[in-house]
């Protein structure tokens, strides 16, 4: 079910000029829109459809689900934010960037089930440019998923990657070993020494391939989240779990909150550039626990994440 959803909803091939910014917010527009409609299908729940303008300039789309069947809170966001100055998040990693007006758009979600079973997950694809006249124009792509599991299948986390390099490989097989360990690298919790989850692709400041074929990565990146993400969901969804294991996903959750409040870049950019808060934080999980020094059982289902997924591993090497 989850494949003939992803195939019925493909977007057809986009021509497009060099530097073309609105090819690119209507097609980040009929992502948001395919995702959307995807999740309501498995789950049985509508969205709410929340548009808001930043005063600034700009504004987006805000939609959530909150207490469905399937997702306890899901969150997809698009937003195509402008301004005249850059804020700190910026310029500290493109100082070159400094002093020019910019232009930011992108969808960005987070899905967290209701079953631990089923893994959370992280999806964001973007476009940055900044200009100034008379000068070139600073662009970028960015963007990648990652995976969240709390009880971890090998299969899954097999079908997940394997998907990832599938959409890479069309334009370079060097990609998908490169994004992958950016991916490893930036969600990575340093003050916990442990992975986020089980990783996937990251890639940003992307403009090697040039404007046309650059985008033609990142749809190819966007389109292929279904296709990723579905058939763990539809696999998983119907797990029987108890109070326990609802717990550990509780606990387990907390990470995903330190990291986005310590560590995400895109957290960051939202807030200094006076970004709408409740569509930056809707990413966060609905119910979370923290625990002062806890430790999962030995030889426990718990402690499994830890010893066999919460690891450095090539999850491709043996397919």
């Amino acid at each position: 079910m989850a494949h003939n959803i992803a195939q019925t909803l493909a977007t057809a091939p986009l021509k497009v000029k060099s530097m073309d910014t609105q090819s690119v917010l209507h097609y980040l527009q009929d992502l948001q829109a395919r995702i959307v409609e995807s999740l309501e299908l498995v789950d049985g729940k509508n969205f709410l459809h929340d548009s808001w303008n930043r005063p600034e300039g700009g504004g987006g789309t805000s939609c959530l689900l909150e207490e469905g069947n399937v997702f306890e809170r899901a969150g997809v966001g698009f937003s195509h934010v402008l301004g005249s100055k850059l804020p700190p998040a910026a310029t500290i990693a493109h100082p070159e960037a400094a002093g020019r007006s910019w232009e930011a758009m992108g969808v960005s979600l987070v899905l967290h089930p209701r079953n631990p079973y089923v893994p959370t997950v992280h999806m964001n694809i973007r476009f940055f440019v900044a200009e100034k006249e008379g000068e070139t124009p600073i662009w970028w792509f960015g963007g990648g998923m990652d995976l969240t599991p709390y009880y971890g299948f090998a299969d899954d986390c097999v079908h997940f990657h394997r998907t990832n390099k599938t959409a890479l490989d069309a334009f370079d097989a060097a990609y998908y070993p490169e994004f992958k360990k950016h991916c490893d690298e930036y969600f990575y919790l340093k003050h916990r020494k442990e992975p986020r989850g089980i990783g996937g692709i990251f890639f940003d400041d992307f403009n090697e391939l040039g404007f046309e074929r650059s985008f033609e990565l990142q749809r190819a990146v966007g389109d292929s989240f279904l296709q990723a993400y579905l058939p763990i969901v539809q696999r998983r969804k119907e797990s029987p779990y108890t109070e326990n294991e609802r717990d550990f996903q509780a606990y387990r959750r907390g990470r995903y909150v330190e990291f986005n409040l310590v560590y995400d870049r895109g957290t960051l950019f939202g807030l200094q550039s006076n970004g709408r808060t409740e569509s930056i934080l809707m990413s966060m999980p609905p119910v979370v626990k923290w625990r002062y020094d806890w430790k999962p059982d030995a030889n426990s289902p718990e402690s499994k994440l830890y010893s066999e997924f919460l690891i450095d591993k090539d999850w491709l090497a043996s397919v």
